[in-house]
C-alpha cells in the first residue's frame, strides 16, 4: 500500500472514532438532563421560555410549564433544553436582569460625568467615545462645468 492510502485510512479511522465518541457524550448528557427534569424544576426551552415544570406526559410527549402564576404553557417534551439552577449565571459579576444592567450603566455614566467635570486627564473631552456621533464639517460643493453650461 502506498503512503497516501494509509494516510486516508488513518484519517477515516480518526473521524469514525470522534463520531462515536461525540454520540456517546451527547447520549450521556441527554440521560443526565432527563434525570434532572422532574415536576417543580426550573427549566428553559430551546426557544428561551423559562418557567417551572408542572407535569410531563410520557405517552403524548407533552410538558406543562408555568411561566408566571396562573399561566401554563404546553410544549413538546423535547423542547426542554436545560434545568436552570439558582447559582447558574454567564459570568461572575454579570448583571442578572435588565434593571441591574441599567443600574450599572447609569452608575458608570455618572462616574464618567464626574470625571469630566473634575477635569480628569483619563477622560479627555476631545476624544469621542466608541459609538458616539461626531459632527462632521460639510465641505462646499465642487462646481463642475459642462459643455451645455458653457454655451
Amino acid at each position: 500500500m502506498d503512503p497516501l492510502t494509509i494516510g486516508m485510512l488513518v484519517i477515516l479511522a480518526v473521524l469514525i472514532f470522534f463520531m462515536f465518541r461525540n454520540t456517546r457524550k451527547r447520549k450521556a448528557q441527554q440521560e443526565e438532563l432527563q434525570a434532572k427534569i422532574v415536576p417543580g424544576a426550573e427549566v428553559m426551552t430551546n426557544f428561551g421560555l423559562f418557567g417551572t415544570l408542572k407535569s410531563i406526559d410520557e405517552v403524548s410527549n407533552v410538558a406543562e410549564i408555568e411561566t408566571s402564576p396562573g399561566n401554563i404553557v404546553r410544549v413538546h417534551r423535547q423542547t426542554l433544553a436545560k434545568v436552570v439552577t439558582a447559582g447558574e449565571s454567564g459570568e461572575p459579576g454579570a448583571p442578572r436582569s435588565v434593571e441591574e444592567a441599567m443600574a450599572i450603566a447609569n452608575r458608570e455614566a455618572e462616574e464618567r460625568e464626574q470625571a469630566a467635570v473634575a477635569g480628569d486627564a483619563s477622560a479627555p473631552l476631545a476624544e469621542p467615545e466608541y459609538g458616539e456621533r461626531v459632527a462632521v464639517e460639510k465641505k462646499p460643493a465642487r462646481r463642475t462645468t459642462t459643455k451645455k453650461a458653457a454655451e
